[in-house]
């Protein structure tokens, strides 16, 4: 059969035959611009791998929503009518195409851990992720690897397809991306340590689509986003930034550089508190999703330990308390709040301020056992928050954009919000956090969004008491 599927002279272009010419001993990011024909060669990679290894190949290919799956099945549908005409069957309720061969070839939809348990304890010998953009976390995708078996002399194969922009657009790019390995040389993945090699596409690398009429389409579709439509026409990861929720107002750039710590530099310590300024904790909590704690610092106006004029109302993100697994931006360490309280207290007792500030609201509802609330749990734990006030979601994220941009321009004329560079995890995710395609004056609730929304809770609500650096002549000695 695969002599006569070679016969038939598959449109194949030429960065899919290069793709296919890999090892099947090596994992694939198919990574880039939109257009290049992934999908398509999805559907190649699954037909292939049905031909070389007959009744033993079982393949799955996922999606993260069910009208991408219907996508899938009429790619599919095209491919194998054009191999095999009607000796390849389709089961419509389970998604499962069955190979002349005896193969199968199942489409899989993955959009959330309510979808894990059709997948749990079964075997796969090829897996492939198509619109992996569209997973926020990997975590579910990196589970999807316990089902890779199959004998000792069958390659087990995991490909991934994607395009930048997306919930998944930071993950995605660190692991297959950011790296140092040129584009089609394998690389170790460290999250995973499978061999990988990125085979990047743009639409030019499609000579079976009207190229100029769908630049044009990217165009329209991004007009208002320059930075994901850069992205979308020439495959460039970061180009994403300029056009993210806070692009144009945060660049690595703008890193605030460590300030010292009070017995670094006791002399502007000791009289920061005659001078006004105030330090408060600003958190967003988290269990199964990471946990985030800031400490701020208010200034009065005037110069900060480390020399650097702040205006009257800034913030100085001055250090952070992330808590989250490692390699997922968007996974938690689910601990209890006394184990999270217990380490807020110590970044505090590191600065010499009081574990005090606002949380998010949601907190303290009661949750119907008697310690009463989140809120209340944290005070008897020996860290006091306040609710963060009230407010529309869009109008948080204004405020936070107009101080980051004030900060990022170095205006001493209002407020700026000022990122030390101890704040790894806020400058991890803020640079590229997408919008949500919804409402665009919000993000994307399903990225990694827990900084950016610390963050608005301490510009929303800067607390009412004072600096919180009462005993500092007492930690100074």
């Amino acid at each position: 059969m695969l002599a006569e599927v070679q016969r038939r002279e598959l449109r194949l272009s030429s960065w899919q035959r290069l793709v296919l010419a890999v090892t099947l001993w090596f994992d694939l990011a198919l990574v880039g611009g939109r257009g290049g024909g992934k999908s398509w060669l999805l559907a190649v990679l699954a037909l292939r791998h049905g031909e070389m290894y007959g009744c033993r190949a079982r393949v799955l290919i996922v999606r993260q929503s069910f009208p991408g799956l219907q996508d899938l099945e009429l790619i599919t549908r095209e491919l194998f009518g054009e191999v095999y005409g009607g000796d390849a069957s389709y089961n419509g309720a389970s998604h499962v195409w069955r190979l002349p061969g005896g193969g199968t070839v199942e489409l899989g939809c993955l959009s959330g851990p309510q979808d894990w348990p059709r997948y749990q304890g079964r075997s796969f010998n090829l897996i492939a992720v198509d619109e992996a953009q569209q997973f926020a976390d990997p975590g579910m995708l990196d589970l999807l690897r316990s089902n890779l078996r199959g004998p000792a002399e069958m390659p087990l194969r995991f490909v991934i397809a994607a395009n930048p922009g997306g919930a998944g657009h930071h993950w995605l790019s660190q692991r297959y991306v950011y790296t140092d390995a040129a584009d089609w040389t394998p690389f170790t993945d460290p999250a995973t340590g499978r061999t990988v090699v990125r085979c990047p596409s743009t639409y030019r690398s499609n000579p079976y689509i009207d190229r100029s009429a769908y630049a044009d389409q990217l165009r329209a579709a991004t007009a208002t986003d320059p930075g994901l439509q850069e992205a979308w026409l020439s495959g460039d990861w970061s180009a994403v930034t300029a056009g993210a929720f806070f692009g144009g107002c945060i660049s690595s750039g703008d890193m605030t550089e460590p300030w010292p710590l009070p017995r670094e530099a006791p002399g502007w310590w000791s009289v920061a508190k005659g001078r006004g300024w105030r330090f408060f904790l600003a958190y967003d909590h988290g269990s199964a999703r990471p946990a985030v704690a800031l400490l701020l610092a208010e200034s009065p106006g005037g110069p900060g330990p480390d020399g650097r004029p702040y205006p009257s109302g800034s913030l100085v993100a001055v250090d952070e308390l992330a808590l989250l697994q490692e390699g997922s931006l968007n996974t938690g360490l689910r601990w209890t709040v006394p184990e999270v309280a217990a380490e807020i207290r110590r970044m505090c007792e590191r600065w010499g301020v009081e574990p005090v500030g606002v949380a998010d609201a949601a907190i303290f509802a009661a949750h119907g056992s008697r310690d009463g609330s989140l809120g209340e749990e944290f005070r008897r734990a020996g860290v006091r928050f306040e609710p963060s006030r009230k407010g529309d979601r869009v109008a948080g994220w204004e405020i936070l954009r107009r101080m980051l941009k004030a900060a990022s321009t170095g205006a001493l004329d209002e407020p700026g919000l000022y990122l030390s560079r101890l704040c790894r995890y806020c400058w991890s995710t803020l640079p590229t956090l997408p919008r949500d395609a919804r409402r665009p004056e919000d993000v994307d609730t399903r990225a990694a969004d827990h900084g950016a929304d610390a963050l608005r809770y301490g510009c929303l609500a800067p607390p009412p008491y004072s600096s919180s650096v009462e005993d500092l002549d007492d930690y100074l000695q």
